[in-house]
């Protein structure tokens, strides 16, 4: 088949375009570095270089494939900026990409989405992916669409790193003893290889997970891959968590997003619909990606 990838080499871009091109497919990726370009060659893809932001040059690259993957993305900088609406940057991007699959005529979609994309209320910045998921069940009927909804990614963690440096324990507005999941970007892209090469009918969703951990197991499992048996998790309340991230230089919006997040964590919002919907776990669990925490901790 011909599959068309965005988000560069990311996380989740790169294995899955690796595997993809394993099996025999014909991968473009995107991307908005000219300078991937070669790498982009090397594992075997054609590379696209644009962006998100146009409409037009999606629709020229969209346009013949088999199956187009989306994902929304933006540069870390932005989350820095003040005045920058990321949700509203988001929301278009979303719309950029059902102008540019109608263009195309493209029939199969596999989109990239998070849990929490189930509703827009007390979900915080999630609320982006429910946004961008009602624009794309905009598009015509005879569109399918997959709606891939993973759960906290591992390499999230590695916000955690400051405030272990500087206090010596991970510090958020939830904590305690129970579970949630979590995913490596390995298991998204092997999942999503599957689901590209199975039949599409209409609109589905699935959920990918590769463990459900506690914050304060999460905390003992990094706390012995740093040298740190006794690190622990501490909960402060959510206006400590908003008025530590805006001194730090956050936007305030995103702060107050990152906030609300993770007070649906404690309230369960967030996790509602994947636990009525629990996929099998995946491979990849956290005492496997923690080499990569361990390695990044030590770098700082």
């Amino acid at each position: 088949m011909k599959i068309t990838i965005t988000g560069s080499l990311g996380n989740i871009s790169k294995p899955l375009t690796i595997e993809l091109v394993k099996k025999g497919h014909t991968v473009t990726v995107i991307s908005s570095k000219a300078e991937r370009q070669k790498e982009i060659e090397v594992i075997g893809a054609k590379a696209a270089i644009g962006s998100m932001q146009d409409a037009d040059f999606l629709a020229a690259t969209f346009k013949g494939a088999d199956i187009v993957y989306l994902m929304e993305t933006l540069g870390l900088g932005r989350f820095s900026d003040q005045n920058f609406d990321v949700i509203g940057a988001i929301a278009q991007i979303g719309l950029n990409y059902k102008q540019a699959i109608e263009q195309a005529g493209v029939k199969h979609v596999v989109h990239l989405s998070s849990i929490g994309a189930h509703t827009d209320k007390g979900n915080g910045m999630l609320a982006f992916h429910y946004k961008v998921e009602q624009i794309l069940n905009e598009l015509p009927a005879d569109v399918s669409i997959k709606f891939i909804r993973p759960v906290g990614f591992y390499y999230n963690m590695l916000a955690f790193i400051p405030t272990i440096k500087k206090q010596g324990a991970i510090v958020s507005n939830y904590g305690g003893d129970d579970k949630e999941p979590w995913v490596s970007p390995l298991d998204i892209a092997s999942v999503i290889a599957g689901e590209m090469e199975k039949p599409f009918v209409g609109r589905t969703i699935r959920y990918i997970a590769s463990e459900e951990l506690s914050p304060n197991e999460i905390a003992k499992i990094l706390g012995e891959a740093i040298g740190k048996p006794d690190l622990k998790w501490v909960v402060i309340s959510d206006e400590q968590m908003l008025n530590g991230m805006i001194a730090a230089g956050m936007n305030p919006n995103v702060a107050k997003g990152l906030v609300e997040m993770n007070a649906g964590r404690r309230s369960g919002v967030l996790g509602e619909d994947y636990n009525r919907h629990k996929p099998a776990l995946g491979k990849v669990k956290l005492k496997d990606w923690v080499k990569e925490f361990a390695a990044a901790y030590n770098k700082v």
